[in-house]
């Protein structure tokens, strides 16, 4: 009889306790999930033959670290609702008689009930849906689906070794608490903390001063560079600012409310109002959860989902044309050496009978270095003399004949001596003139709008400067006189070449391998962009799949702290309706007192991660840059219809939890 005592108890207290057990089992069975569908897919064999595929088992493997970490903090925070609800019972079997001892025991199989179902429930899942997210992650890098079926031992046993962990963790942390709390004390916890709160104006104040802190990093970072370093920095910031605020902020406004009297003393506001100012504290913490997951979340998918949206367009841009090949050059002059591998190229093209299209060869001198004024710094002796203080620019800057710009552009210009034409890329260029430090000054005879992209101007952060001279000899040999040697790293000679080819992708990369075979370019490289789009679609798909894995893990959490929020308030005022039922209060009545109280702090956590995401829109932009996603418009655009969705969502999952809060305190439900 002893051996189904404790076990039936167990069942009996989760059995009865279903509508707050029921959400906290399904979560923890998404989580185990979630946890060994990311893990299989980091070991999957499927994608080891794909491009890119170190990149995304990496990523992915980071995820699992993601999902581990954030499962710890947030089944301890959801297990504290279910443990708050619980000690009343306890408390009872105490007074009736019942040793902690023997209350030990049934906790003990609740949680292995618990832990039971949710890894059994969460593995069986995860192994059954393995496949059809593996499949997803393939479509979204573009590459070859296998039907083959697999399950990953590894990832079974890791997922078990892990929130079993976290269960024996629950366990114990819920055993402390029986443990260390008298009868009565058990007994009242559900009425703990019914004493006006105060507000911290030392906690508000400094958490204003973290979040505007952070906010300035936010909008003043400028280098992309910095901006990925920073970030992870303010993110904690603003998650400490947040719970500041949001504990110090809800006080307030349930005072100032209160203060109101033309609106506190009304009868749909004065329940809701009187309510909320005896909880806030706590409240504040659950609101400023629900805000940093909806920020986490609308981060996270807005930006991956630019970046894969905008795939297509970051390929083209890094490679301009199908074909495209920069060749190291010896000296200025290198029109023989470019004449004669034109001439090999054409014989490849010749044996599969394709003929190039729009192509463009141009010559160059490449320098980079601090642009100040119309002044370019690049020698090592100027810029250790460098005037930080100053306004500047890290520029790569490319001298162009001006012959080469009228043939590629179909234009007849014509410069005189000392003067030259500018065409900035992704900079602007204002200045009357330009030069490189202690060579030739050219007088700029006007700002031209566009040249053609080469692959060192698309694939770099820093923007270029396209400079076209008359005589690009005589530009040599004035930065020669500088001490710049070409070949020493400070200034190069590059002949670059490109073209399209009309021809399927499969015949484009296999002339792609025989101009690597033929060795024509000693010096150079060459590259395809359909050799390269496996790998753009592998990193890009790789992430926005990661963001929606982690995306539904983090919008589970806020859905579920939702959840137990309004069913746990629903318990806590459920007397204070029953008393105000008796005195004439109709369910009509209580409708609108819920509704009063959701209007309220609703629109709070929505809000204020909003303004979240505006001020981190600047330094994700920083970020994306390094991925070389320049449509800004794409990532405003992705932003606002993340946030317009998650609106709506957010909106909906409260107005189905508030239907349980009403359930329960205007039908005094159990």
């Amino acid at each position: 009889m002893k051996m189904v005592f404790y076990p039936k108890l167990a069942w009996d207290g989760i059995a009865k306790n279903k509508k707050i057990y029921a959400p906290y089992i399904m979560t923890c069975i998404g989580m185990v999930m979630m946890y060994y569908i990311v893990y299989f897919l980091s070991k999957s064999t499927a994608l080891d033959e794909m491009p890119g595929a170190a990149t995304i088992c990496s990523m992915l493997g980071m995820g699992c670290h993601v999902i581990a970490v954030f499962s710890v903090l947030f089944l301890f925070y959801s297990h504290s609702f279910l443990l708050r609800r619980r000690k009343r019972e306890f408390g009872l079997y105490n007074i009736l008689g019942m040793g902690k001892r023997n209350i030990s025991r049934i906790l003990f199989w609740e949680s292995l009930i618990v832990a039971a179902v949710a890894l059994l429930g969460g593995v069986t899942l995860g192994i059954a849906f393995s496949k059809l997210f593996e499949l997803m992650l393939i479509n979204l890098m573009d590459g070859e689906v296998r039907l083959d079926f697999t399950v990953s031992p590894e990832g079974v046993r890791s997922s078990l070794l892990l929130f079993g962990g976290i269960f024996l963790l629950l366990f114990l942390d819920a055993l402390r608490q029986i443990s260390l709390s008298k009868p009565v004390e058990l007994l009242r916890s559900e009425s703990e903390g019914e004493k006006a709160p105060k507000a911290n104006w030392l906690a508000g104040l400094l958490g204003l001063v973290i979040l505007a802190a952070a906010y300035y990093i936010a909008v003043t970072i400028q280098d992309p560079v910095t901006a990925l370093m920073v970030f992870f920095v303010a993110v904690i910031m603003v998650i400490c600012a947040t719970y500041l605020l949001f504990i110090f902020g809800s006080v307030v406004l349930c005072r100032l409310l209160q203060k109101n009297k033309k609106y506190y003393y009304r009868p749909n506001h004065f329940v809701g109002v009187a309510s909320m100012t005896y909880r806030m504290k706590r409240n504040g913490a659950g609101l400023a959860s629900i805000c940093i997951l909806l920020t986490m979340v609308l981060v996270m998918l807005s930006s991956t989902t630019a970046l894969f949206v905008g795939t297509e367009d970051t390929l083209h841009i890094r490679y301009p044309k199908d074909v495209n090949i920069e060749m190291k050059l010896g000296d200025v002059q290198g029109a023989g050496t470019a004449a004669q591998i034109t001439e090999d190229i054409q014989k490849i093209l010749d044996e599969h009978k394709a003929v190039p299209e729009n192509p463009y060869d141009y010559r160059s001198i490449a320098t980079s270095g601090f642009l100040q004024g119309g002044t370019l710094y690049n020698d090592q002796d100027d810029l250790t003399g460098f005037s930080q203080s100053g306004t500047y620019e890290v520029v790569l800057t490319f001298f162009v004949p001006l012959s080469d710009y009228n043939r590629i552009m179909g234009e007849n210009r014509t410069l005189e001596e000392g003067e030259a034409l500018v065409c900035p890329f992704r900079t602007e260029y204002e200045q009357p003139t330009f030069q490189v430090h202690g060579s030739r000054t050219y007088q700029v005879k006007d700002v031209v709008d566009a040249f053609v992209d080469n692959g060192d101007a698309a694939m770099t952060i820093y923007p270029s400067l396209f400079v076209f001279v008359p005589d690009l000899e005589a530009e040599a040999a004035s930065l020669e006189s500088l001490g710049n040697a070409p070949g020493e790293g400070k200034l190069q000679y590059y002949w670059y070449y490109a073209f399209d080819l009309d021809l399927p992708a499969a015949e484009q990369i296999e002339i792609y391998h025989e101009l690597q075979e033929a060795d024509i370019l000693t010096a150079g490289q060459v590259e395809c962009r359909e050799v390269e789009r496996a790998d753009f679609y592998g990193l890009f798909g790789g992430l926005f799949f990661l963001g929606i894995m982690l995306s539904i893990v983090f919008l589970t959490a806020a859905v579920l702290i939702i959840y137990y929020k309004q069913i746990t308030e629903g318990y806590e005022d459920q007397a204070r309706f029953a008393i105000m039922q008796k005195v004439g209060m109709t369910k009509k009545d209580i409708r609108k007192t819920i509704n009063s109280q959701m209007l309220t702090v609703f629109f709070l956590p929505l809000g204020m991660a909003g303004l979240h995401l505006c001020f981190a829109f600047p330094v994700v932009w920083k970020m994306l840059l390094l991925f070389n996603l320049w449509d800004q418009k794409l990532l405003v655009l992705t932003t606002a219809v993340c946030f317009v969705v998650f609106g709506l969502f957010y909106a909906l999952v409260y107005r189905l939890t508030s239907n349980h809060y009403f359930a329960i305190v205007s039908g005094a439900k159990e």
